[in-house]
């Protein structure tokens, strides 16, 4: 990581531009040296690509797809045949970052056999690096019996979509004494059961904070404040390609009218007849 004055110091992290991929021990590196996590969502190849350029360490091939590419309510229609595509795009299209694939609903859920047999398939099939997905305590025997097959599991805690007409919508968990307690208690189940990171998600910040001090692995966090080991985004919310993203999201950009104008002029041009030009024609 670079200091203040410049000079280059050495990073927890493989350098961005090299051909070294972050693996799990870069992420214990990382939080033991306290350098912050970097993760996005990614769905395909050109985005891929450049955010893995961009030096981003981890991207999750999220089943966030659902409600954001796929013009889903939700992200619980998606399944794994429809985000395998997916993660076969980002795998191949990356050098640097972790590639992490969500276990969509009804993946998982059956059993820890169930949950095996999905992750498989996203690494054999997707070329994962490793697989996310939800629960707590009551799923800390997949995160066993998965990592126990060589998978990486990063686990996700705190509003978790999946489970959002049981939790009676997008509403923050952790709130309250015996809330934040259950919380924490579910991270350090992970954690024992071999989870190599958990996303922390619509958390009180002062409820992360104390999850990430207990932990020795990373915590991801997604609209649970700044004491977090990492954060990720959704891609399309952090860059500003819609006209509404949650309270927790920052746009650094606003590429959504960006491409808006872009296309606008294009069309513009091909009815005044202006393109193509002769510069964009073949001579012969």
């Amino acid at each position: 990581m670079a200091q203040a004055n410049g000079e280059s110091t050495s990073s927890a992290l493989p350098a961005v531009g090299g051909d070294r991929r972050v693996r799990v021990h870069h992420l214990a590196a990382a939080k033991a040296a306290g350098e912050r996590l970097t993760m996005l969502t990614a769905y395909d190849a050109p985005t891929a690509r450049i955010f893995d350029a961009s030096g981003i360490d981890m991207l999750l091939v999220g089943d966030s797809i659902g409600d954001n590419m796929l013009a889903h309510e939700s992200t619980i229609p998606v399944t794994i045949d429809e985000l395998l595509p997916a993660v076969r795009a980002v795998s191949r299209s990356t050098t640097r970052a972790m590639v992490v694939a969500d276990l969509p609903f009804g993946s998982y859920e059956s059993g820890p056999e169930q949950a095996l047999a999905s992750a498989v398939r996203m690494m054999k099939e997707g070329g994962a690096h490793a697989v996310k997905f939800e629960g707590g305590a009551r799923v800390a025997e997949h995160v066993r019996v998965i990592t126990g097959a060589g998978i990486p599991v990063v686990g996700h805690i705190g509003f978790t979509p999946q489970s959002e007409h049981m939790l009676g919508g997008k509403r923050v968990q952790g709130r309250g004494e015996d809330a934040a307690e259950r919380l924490c208690e579910d991270a350090i189940a992970l954690q024992e059961a071999g989870a190599v990171a958990v996303v922390l998600e619509m958390v009180p910040a002062p409820v992360a904070a104390r999850a990430s001090e207990i932990l020795q692995i990373p915590t991801i966090g997604i609209g649970a404040g700044p004491s977090c080991d990492g954060q990720v985004l959704v891609w399309l919310d952090m860059a500003g390609m819609g006209d509404w993203s949650p309270r927790f999201a920052k746009q650094f950009a606003q590429l959504g009218a960006q491409l808006q104008q872009a296309a606008a002029e294009y069309a513009a041009e091909v009815r005044l007849g202006t393109f193509p030009a002769a510069e964009h024609s073949y001579a012969d």
